[in-house]
C-alpha cells in the first residue's frame, strides 16, 4: 500500500465543532463545549468517539457532547485510582525486597556486590544489559547532584565508608521500572522466589506483573487513556492462585480490568485493609451512563455487563 501525503489543515474551536456536529454529535450547549475543546485537544477526545460510533466518523444517534466528556472524565479518575494502587504496591515490593535481601545475607551493602545480580548480556535487540552497574550509575548520580536527596547527604557527610549509603537508602532512588529491572537480574532463584512469596506469586508471574505495573503507571503518569485500551505489556495469568481470583469469563488480560485485578490481588496481601472494591463500586455507579464495560469487563449474551463484586477476587469488602 502506497503512502499518502498529509493534507489536513488545523482547524478553530469552532471549526472542531462544526465538524462534531456534521458527524450527529448532539451539542447541548456549544459555548460549554467550545470551552472544553480549548482546554483538551480535539486529538485528545477523538480517542474516545469509537465506541459511539456504528459508522465511521458517525456518531450513534443520541450521543452528546457531554457524554464524550463524561467518559473522558471517567478514564481520568480511573487513572487516578490506578496510580494511588501502584504506589501501594511500589512501596511494599520495595520494603519486601530490602528486607529479604539484607536480611538474607546479612549485609547493609548488598547492591554494592556483583555476585548478587546477574552477568551481563545481550538483549533481543543487541543492546547490553548490566544491572549492577546501571544500579551504581543510579546511585552515583544521586550523591554528585548539586541537590541531593536529604538522606544521601547525611550519609555522606557523616560517613566515610562504604563509599556508598545502605541498600534501604539506595532503593529510595529506584523508579517501578528500575525496581523491576533490578528484580528480573536477580542471579540466585531462590532469592526472587522468597521476595515473590510474599504476594503469593510464582516469580515469572512476578516478573511479568511488575513490568505491567511500570508500563501501566507510565500511561497514568504521562495522562493517556486507559478505558477501551488494548494494553501493550499484558500481566501474565494467574493460573494457580493462592486465594480468591477470577473466573474464566474474566481472563482477559489484555484489558485494564484484569490489570485491575492483578493490583487488587497485590493489595490484598500488601495492604489488607484496602477498600479498592467500593471505590471502583463507587466510580462505576458515578459514570454509569457510559459503556464501562470496555475496560474488558464482559457481558452476557444480551450485551450486559456480568456483576463483577460476584467475583471472589472482589467479594472481601
Amino acid at each position: 500500500m502506497s503512502k499518502q501525503l498529509y493534507q489536513k489543515q488545523p482547524k478553530s474551536f469552532e471549526e472542531q465543532l462544526r465538524t462534531l456536529m456534521s458527524r450527529n454529535l448532539a451539542v447541548l450547549n456549544r459555548q460549554k463545549a467550545l470551552q472544553y475543546l480549548s482546554q483538551i485537544s480535539y486529538y485528545r477526545l477523538s480517542a474516545y468517539f469509537l465506541p459511539y460510533q456504528k459508522k465511521k466518523d458517525q456518531f450513534d444517534e443520541g450521543i452528546t457532547f457531554q457524554q464524550i466528556i463524561d467518559t473522558y472524565s471517567f478514564d481520568r479518575e480511573l487513572r487516578l485510582l490506578v496510580f494511588d494502587c501502584i504506589e501501594r504496591i511500589e512501596v511494599s515490593i520495595r520494603t519486601q525486597f530490602i528486607y529479604y535481601m539484607s536480611m538474607e545475607y546479612n549485609d547493609s551493602h548488598w547492591q554494592d556486590k556483583k555476585i548478587y545480580f546477574t552477568e551481563p548480556y545481550k538483549n533481543k535487540i543487541g543492546r547490553t544489559v548490566d544491572v549492577y552497574s546501571d544500579f551504581q550509575k543510579i546511585i552515583t548520580r544521586a550523591k554528585k547532584t548539586r541537590r541531593p536527596e536529604v538522606f544521601i547527604k547525611h550519609y555522606i557527610n557523616k560517613y566515610s565508608k562504604p563509599a556508598n549509603p545502605p541498600s534501604w537508602m539506595c532503593f529510595e532512588l529506584l523508579t517501578i521500572g528500575e525496581l523491576s529491572h533490578i528484580y528480573r537480574n536477580l542471579r540466585n532463584k531462590k532469592d526472587k522466589k522468597q521476595i515473590a512469596r510474599f504476594f503469593d506469586l510464582h516469580p515469572t508471574v512476578f516478573t511479568s506483573w511488575l513490568h505491567s505495573i511500570t508500563y501501566v503507571r507510565n500511561i497514568c503518569a504521562h495522562h493517556s487513556r486507559l478505558w477501551n485500551k488494548d494494553l501493550a505489556i499484558e500481566p501474565e495469568r494467574l493460573k494457580k492462585p493462592k486465594g480468591p481470583w477470577l473466573s474464566d469469563r474474566f481472563q482477559n488480560n489484555s484489558r485494564v480490568f484484569y490489570f485491575v485485578s492483578t493490583l487488587k490481588y497485590l493489595l490484598l496481601r500488601a495492604n489488607p485493609e484496602n477498600n479498592l472494591t467500593e471505590k471502583l463500586d463507587s466510580l462505576f455507579r458515578k459514570y454509569s451512563h457510559i459503556p464501562i464495560k470496555y475496560i474488558g469487563i464482559p457481558s452476557d449474551k444480551n450485551q450486559n455487563m456480568l456483576n463483577w463484586r460476584n467475583e471472589a477476587l472482589w467479594r472481601n469488602e
